[in-house]
């Protein structure tokens, strides 16, 4: 297949959404010899931050000179951008190579009836990254998880080391109401004797995340559990942070925005230092750099200083409330939002965070089936209905935004990543 026609095979398979269960993974990966047995991995879950972590684990172990395989999601601008070997995107041609591969595979799993239905969007470009791994001899494949971890299609892996990051209420339809049930999916990415380390701070899903490391005997480490380990320094443009550890002391400014990015890069230390016990030894030195070059598109990512416009792909409440303390410490006003996002997220809760900050908020809607319209978005918050501006079209929402700001404030583009990405494609031109 060319590029088109890969784009449209995906394109195809996305309408076939969610399915749980490894089975299909399982077994289309073990038609080709089990790729994923052939390096190390660590896997990362977590409701927000696993990204950023991901990011940060990967340039560490580039700067030691490994060989770094990434995959994350959702992409913003093109479906490569979810595969990576360190820094490098996977290139088109091996990109649409392997997935013909895939195709031709997955048929002929089918005929034979081994697999019964064809794999889902993110199970096939799961795959493809595995096998693209592989290919490039890598040393340590970082895998973000995609929902939920028990039954995503990247706990497939036998990995050196688990990561959970945060746990908030999201996707409550596929993993539970509670936040004990949510954290119990995702502690599913726990193995035995595969060391978990543990980022999450609310009593009730940390203690059911340690309860199950506990029951398959998975050496458990609280990132978070020594008193004061982790302080913040704000100063007028960044936060810098320092994080005890039991071995070492590490101070460091990220290079991503925010002070939620200290406590992602006090997670990737903590992994970093579980990684050189029971992998390979890695630099405290390298450690602090990789936390400090690390580059990750759409979180608080600037793409216009005259006038400052800021993308970010918060989308859910714990992301939203981030994002709102940056905002009181860092953004001049006034500000002007342009906001658009899922239909399935807390669009009230998300709104009543967000838009009190706001002078004006444009609505807008990107192009996905389960993007919310600017009406519906309207229709949950109505309150706000005096500082609100309806525009369906993201390019006229933003050149709406531009007419609006002044020269003095700032343009705030946030909701969803797949909005980042429409924006992005904007001020590419």
């Amino acid at each position: 297949m060319n590029y088109e026609q890969c784009l449209k095979y995906l394109e195809k398979i996305q309408n076939l959404g969610i399915k749980f269960g490894l089975d299909n993974v399982r077994t289309l990966l073990a038609s080709f010899d089990n790729p994923q047995e052939k390096y190390a991995s660590l896997i990362v879950a977590g409701t927000n931050g696993k990204g950023s972590v991901c990011a940060m684990l990967t340039e560490i172990l580039t700067l030691h000179d490994f060989r770094a395989g990434l995959f994350t999601s959702p992409h913003l601008v093109r479906v490569e951008e979810r595969i990576r070997i360190g820094r490098k995107l996977i290139s088109s041609r091996s990109f649409c190579r392997i997935l013909t591969i895939l195709k031709e595979k997955i048929e002929e799993l089918i005929a034979q009836r081994k697999l019964l239905s064809p794999p889902t969007y993110f199970e096939l470009l799961t795959c493809l990254a595995l096998l693209y791994f592989k290919k490039q001899k890598t040393d340590m494949a970082v895998l973000e998880v995609g929902m939920g971890g028990r039954f995503d299609a990247t706990n497939v892996v036998n990995p050196v080391l688990s990561v959970i990051t945060t746990i908030s209420k999201e996707h409550q339809k596929f993993l539970g109401a509670s936040l004990s049930q949510i954290a119990f999916e995702k502690a599913g990415i726990i193995k035995p004797d595969v060391p978990i380390i543990c980022g999450v701070e609310v009593k009730e899903a940390y203690e059911t995340i340690k309860k199950r490391a506990e029951e398959i005997g998975a050496p458990f480490s609280g990132v978070f559990d020594r008193k004061d380990s982790f302080r913040v320094q704000k100063t007028n443009r960044e936060c810098s942070f320092l994080y005890q550890t039991k071995n070492s002391e590490y101070r460091f400014s990220p290079s991503l925005a925010g002070g939620h990015q200290g406590r992602n890069a006090a997670m990737a230390i903590a992994a970093a230092e579980q990684l050189s016990e029971n992998w390979k030894g890695l630099e405290k030195n390298k450690v602090v750099e990789g936390i400090e070059k690390t580059r990750w598109e759409g979180r608080l990512e600037v793409v216009s200083h005259n006038p400052l416009v800021v993308l970010d792909g918060a989308h859910n409440e714990e992301g939203a409330q981030a994002l709102r303390k940056y905002i009181k410490d860092f953004l001049p006003s006034p500000l002007i939002l342009v906001f658009a996002i899922m239909r399935d997220k807390e669009v009230a809760k998300v709104a009543d965070i967000l838009f009190p900050l706001a002078e004006k908020v444009i609505l807008t809607q990107f192009p996905y089936f389960k993007a919310s319209s600017p009406e519906e978005i309207k229709e949950k918050t109505s309150k706000f209905q005096d500082r609100i501006i309806l525009e369906p079209e993201v390019n006229r929402a933003v050149e709406i935004a531009l007419r609006s700001v002044g020269s003095e404030g700032c343009i705030l583009i946030a909701g969803s990543l797949y909005l980042v990405g429409e924006i992005k494609k904007y001020f590419a031109f």
